[in-house]
């Protein structure tokens, strides 16, 4: 009897009778977290043992007093009555759900006046063991597992003498055996069934944190293909403009200057010494703009700015430009000449060459003057010529040469002013910053 008395079952997992639950639990703390988390459901004993073993143990205790018990009829009958009572207790929880403890409490009592009437009602107290386990919160439950040991240490030692030292010291050690394996155990149950929901708990995050970082890394796929789509676009723009950009400063006004030149042959034929001249201009421009042509195609700098410096290459320009035009050109250089970004030099050049070629196409001037200063954190470039100006007001947004001036300017963090007025002159002044030079300067515009 004291194997059925003390429980012994190893745990088997199985899911718990959801009609036996109280809605009332406590709770105990989880894993750390701002709010204590709620009692985990206890995976063992299975449902039938709060279901259909309680009415089977006191059938069959109640057959064992029936058979064995030597008593009178008034305590057969008490014994018979205390047993329907229990049976119709439960039967009576089954219809109160929310009344656990008094439940529990009620159960203990008259299972502990069975087990003082007739040992064998140990067999019942079974079953209020997995009450306890099913119904109680942690730790409450160990107090219903303690009186649960307590009645199995009646039924095991109801024969012993407990009157003298020795019996008192046996019946002792057997309710310490009793209440603290069934404590143990449940202890045992209760930890597993906390480690195996925290081990669930942490899957389901972790499976969370799965699916919202591959979630995350589809959004980053679709912005990454969306900007790789959108650097191309500008890549490609970018491109458009600079070949847009060299095409108007090398191979149209080369082509500006081949007609005026061929122009100016034809009403020179009578003057073999004046049309040879004009023949050799429209040669020799055809030539730089091819060679220039090239060197865009290719994104490399202009060829007076691989032989020399900014102010020599702006004298050179001027110079060749002077003789063309024939008007004249004072180049001025001011300041402590400072080391300049490629593309910085790039920019000042090509927009000296629009100024001048604005000057040849419009101006009517009788001279020119181009002066570059080198000024404290900045680097500024002065066309100024005595034509017949315009109203800037006139014409805001200016032809394509002026816009792509601007444009050059801006994209170096620089400003483009433009001053004239019909009859006073124009004077062009763009301002560029001047930072530290990169130790490798990439080509003045690389094609996308």
């Amino acid at each position: 009897m004291g194997g059925l008395m003390s429980p012994g079952t190893q745990p088997v997992s199985a899911e718990p009778a959801r009609h036996l639950m109280s809605p009332g639990t406590d709770s105990v703390p989880g894993p750390p977290a701002d709010e204590p988390q709620p009692t985990p459901e206890p995976r063992w004993p299975p449902p039938f043992t709060v279901t259909i073993l309680p009415y089977m143990m006191l059938f069959f205790c109640v057959f064992l007093t029936l058979i064995f018990q030597q008593a009178t009829p008034v305590t057969m009958a008490i014994n018979v009555g205390l047993s329907a009572l229990a049976g119709a207790w439960i039967v009576a929880w089954h219809n109160r759900p929310r009344m656990t403890l008094v439940f529990m409490t009620g159960l203990i009592l008259i299972m502990m006046v069975l087990v003082f009437r007739a040992s064998w009602y140990g067999f019942f107290t079974l079953t209020a063991y997995f009450y306890s386990i099913k119904l109680l919160p942690w730790p409450s439950r160990l107090i219903g597992v303690g009186f649960v040991g307590f009645m199995a240490a009646v039924s095991q030692s109801y024969y012993l003498v407990k009157t003298d030292s020795t019996g008192a010291l046996v019946f002792l050690v057997v309710v310490l055996v009793n209440v603290g394996g069934s404590c143990l155990f449940t202890y045992y149950n209760w930890n597993s069934t906390v480690q195996a929901e925290r081990r669930q708990q942490a899957v389901d995050e972790l499976s969370e944190a799965n699916r919202k970082l591959e979630a995350a890394l589809a959004e980053n796929a679709g912005l990454h293909a969306q900007l790789l789509t959108q650097a191309r676009e500008a890549g490609v723009l970018d491109e458009r403009h600079r070949i847009a950009r060299e095409i108007h400063d090398t191979l149209a006004q080369g082509l500006t200057g081949i007609i005026t030149q061929l122009q100016a042959a034809e009403q020179a034929d009578q003057d073999p010494a004046a049309w040879r001249k004009h023949v050799q201009a429209a040669t020799g421009l055809a030539r730089e703009s091819l060679t220039e042509t090239r060197r865009s195609v290719h994104a490399l700098r202009p060829e007076s700015l691989e032989s020399a410096g900014l102010s020599d290459a702006l004298a050179a320009v001027s110079e060749r430009w002077s003789s063309l035009h024939q008007i004249p050109v004072q180049v001025t250089t001011t300041g402590i000449e400072v080391p300049l970004a490629q593309q910085a030099e790039f920019v000042l050049l090509r927009t000296a060459q629009e100024a001048l070629a604005n000057v040849a196409k419009h101006a009517r001037a009788r001279r020119v003057g181009l002066t570059l200063s080198y000024l404290p954190g900045e680097i500024a470039l002065d066309v100024r010529d005595d034509g017949r100006g315009f109203d800037p007001a006139a014409v805001p947004d200016g032809g394509f040469g002026l816009v792509a001036m601007r444009q050059r300017v801006q994209d170096q963090s620089g400003a483009l002013l433009i001053e004239s007025e019909p009859g006073g002159g124009t004077a062009v002044s763009a301002r560029l910053p001047v930072g530290p030079v990169p130790a490798t300067t990439a080509p003045a515009e690389v094609p996308a």
